[in-house]
């Protein structure tokens, strides 16, 4: 097992650096503007090496089924979208309309969709209709794309973020006795650690740095959401919980969230791009961008620990819900008023207060 993840963590550079230099020569790289403080022209190519690696992975080290093939072909139409996207910059509508109906797909075809929520309600499982059932699994997968779209903000952030939860998927797959998913996600994180190093600048400099591009966190997203309705909700597969799914992408769930609210409270689309993510607010709060992913990937692992401890002891569903609700309502006040409470807490230290608009 140990050579396959050598494998794709050697193939994934190799892609890495011969895509670098095809996005150089065919315009498809990042360049700064108003929201994109980077210093020159950066390749999008992380998505589309991470894919090509991964997926000659699972091909070669995983059983050919319909089900890796749905999703291997599913994950190509939103990276070639993606890719579309990284150069023409597409509206969002057609994007959300290409997502939803990638998630009808795998409904369809694969039959992966949400049956129940589990037991968080009490001692009765929440089951659902295959029509709602089927409008809940299409809104999930749109909002954990769009979800890891929104946090590739900083380097190594959406990496970062994206290992955590592959990492623990892939600790309770295993810990279920599900090694073929266990390698999956496995595979997959390390088919984005060469992305990651490059991306944080190691360790060749900034001279081979990369970007993720939406096409990569589109396909992140989806292979997030794909992995949490499979081991859900099938049967022979069922490794969690579905509010344990809820733990394991808290920070960019809530982020998301948190974000879309205040676009609508403010009369905005909740598509609008702005600079009001969680690692924009701790960058503006004079945090280094290294310190922020630090931070902002504590965070994530603890969420994603938690999830995993109260799944392993039994903690009920609702308990864990409601915690979930709790923490997800101190996070949106707390992002909401955080410079007054900034203020506050300078005020308290006597520190001087920078006006922050």
């Amino acid at each position: 097992m140990e050579y396959s993840y050598i494998y794709v963590f050697v193939l994934s550079f190799v892609s890495l650096f011969i895509m670098r230099k095809v996005a150089k020569k065919v315009g498809l790289v990042d360049k700064p503007n108003a929201r994109k403080h980077h210093q020159g022209v950066i390749p999008l190519v992380g998505g589309i090496s991470v894919f090509i690696a991964f997926a000659i992975a699972t091909l070669l080290f995983l059983p050919v089924n319909l089900t890796l093939l749905l999703y291997l072909g599913c994950g190509l139409i939103l990276l070639v979208v993606g890719v579309i996207d990284d150069y023409f910059d597409i509206s969002f509508k057609i994007r959300l309309i290409v997502q939803a109906g990638i998630a009808l797909a795998i409904i369809s075809i694969g039959g992966h969709s949400l049956d129940n929520l589990g037991y968080l309600m009490g001692s009765e499982t929440l089951q659902l209709s295959p029509f709602i059932g089927g409008i809940i699994t299409v809104m999930a997968f749109i909002g954990a794309i769009n979800a890891f779209n929104m946090v590739d903000g900083i380097d190594g952030l959406l990496g970062g973020l994206a290992s955590v939860t592959f990492s623990a998927m892939g600790y309770v797959f295993y810990l279920n006795g599900n090694t073929e998913l266990a390698l999956f996600c496995g595979l997959l994180v390390a088919a984005m650690v060469p992305y990651i190093m490059l991306n944080l600048g190691l360790p060749f400099g900034r001279r081979f740095k990369v970007f993720m591009g939406d096409a990569g966190s589109v396909f992140i997203g989806f292979t997030v959401v794909w992995l949490l309705v499979r081991g859900t909700q099938e049967a022979d597969i069922v490794a969690f919980k579905p509010v344990t799914a809820l733990w394991l992408i808290a920070i960019p769930l809530m982020d998301m969230a948190t974000i879309m609210i205040r676009r609508i409270r403010k009369g905005q689309s909740p598509f609008k791009p702005d600079r009001e993510h969680l690692h924009h607010i701790c960058q503006r709060m004079g945090l280094s961008s290294r310190l922020t992913l630090f931070v902002i990937c504590l965070l994530a692992i603890n969420c994603a620990a938690i999830g995993i401890w109260s799944e392993m002891v039994g903690i009920n569903e609702s308990t864990m819900f409601i915690a979930f609700l709790v923490m997800f309502g101190c996070y949106f006040l707390v992002i909401n008023y955080i410079w007054r409470i900034t203020a506050v807490v300078k005020r308290l230290f006597g520190i001087p207060t920078i006006h922050e608009a």
